[in-house]
């Protein structure tokens, strides 16, 4: 088999239907859709796993004609077909990845399983502007330091290459885009919260409360369960607080903690590159944290457009392109769903 270059991948691993089709080589997204279920979960206050996997199953024909024409592409034009298997949502997993494979025998396309988190760690390199950064990457074989930020992940990993990543540090509890959502529940806030937190801090003042920076033993780690017991026991005592100063107060200590750690960890590896990843990355105070730091630093920064950012298919199809051309493991039509799969088990 011929090593695939133009990729259409699948990416249902939660509350995302996406799809989109990938030209690795060029580092060239030529098309993508992406479908925010965020009005079946918003009147249940979160996402609900039944409804997201029947969405997905709704939404995925549409979605992947449209891509596909919006590519100016036939199926016969696409080298192999990519889903995401892991982590995530079981039910929405299996939807996914049932149907990529479903595609790629019929299409008699090889069938890429690819790691939800690593099309994260790997989507910093498909954002504008970022060839001298790809190619110390890519070509030369520099290491960059990735703070990956969502619902379910906080983690400080040093991505050495494609499939090799090392964890310096992660959360002991609560990610931090958990810790959004349950301030946002607090604050009688609609689903998604981090939106609304970060719209709502924008008329409120970050120095109007102040809360704790939790400590760990390791101190590349993180925790956010005692900031969250912090401001609902704030609001106890204090139920007239301005939800705004609130809001900016909480925005602004996450902001802060997010780029002490990354700085400790940029001395502690040595990088010469940051890069953020994950839906919490969309967040304008965080990345100007974030730039402060680096600049502090003297090291780069990278961040990927806010499209890449959300859980989307381009990263999931780049991945797995960028896997193949490594002569890395990329999974089979037998391979099952992964709700559990962790970045470092990807170096095989």
């Amino acid at each position: 088999m011929s090593t695939p270059n133009i990729v259409f991948a699948i990416e249902t691993s939660c509350d995302e239907t996406a799809t989109a089709v990938v030209n690795v080589a060029e580092r060239r997204i030529l098309a993508q859709s992406i479908y925010s279920q965020i009005p079946e979960h918003a009147p249940y206050g979160g996402v609900v796993p039944e409804l997201a996997s029947r969405a997905h199953l709704e939404r995925l024909p549409h979605l992947c004609t449209r891509t596909l024409e919006q590519a100016n592409l036939s199926w016969s034009d696409i080298d192999a077909i990519a889903a995401t298997v892991g982590p995530g949502l079981t039910t929405a997993l299996v939807v996914g990845a049932t149907f990529a494979k479903t595609l790629a025998v019929g299409l008699g396309k090889p069938f890429l399983a690819t790691n939800h988190i690593e099309g994260h760690a790997l989507s910093p390199l498909l954002a504008e502007g970022t060839d001298a950064f790809a190619q110390s990457f890519l070509t030369e074989g520099q290491p960059y330091l990735l703070l990956l930020v969502t619902g379910g992940h906080t983690q400080l990993i040093l991505v050495e290459s494609v499939g090799r990543y090392t964890q310096l540090g992660t959360t002991a509890d609560d990610a931090v885009g958990e810790c959004f959502d349950k301030i946002g529940k607090l604050l009688n806030l609609p689903h998604p919260a981090g939106p609304q937190i970060e719209k709502l801090a924008r008329v409120g003042y970050p120095q109007a409360i102040t809360l704790p920076h939790p400590k760990t033993e390791n101190p590349l780690n993180f925790s956010f369960s005692g900031l969250k017991t912090a401001v609902r026991e704030y609001l106890t005592k204090n139920p007239t607080t301005n939800p705004a100063d609130l809001a900016a107060s909480f925005q602004s200590t996450v902001a802060i903690i997010l780029a002490r750690k990354t700085a400790a960890a940029i001395k502690a590896s040595g990088v010469q590159h940051v890069v953020v990843a994950g839906g919490v990355a969309a967040n304008a105070t965080i990345r100007q944290a974030l730039i402060d730091v680096c600049q502090n630093h003297a090291v780069t920064f990278t961040a990927p457009p806010l499209i890449l950012c959300t859980d989307n298919a381009a990263m999931i199809a780049y991945a797995a392109g960028l896997r193949a051309h490594a002569h890395l493991t990329t999974g089979s039509l037998s391979t099952r769903v992964l709700p559990r799969w962790p970045l470092e088990a990807m170096a095989s």
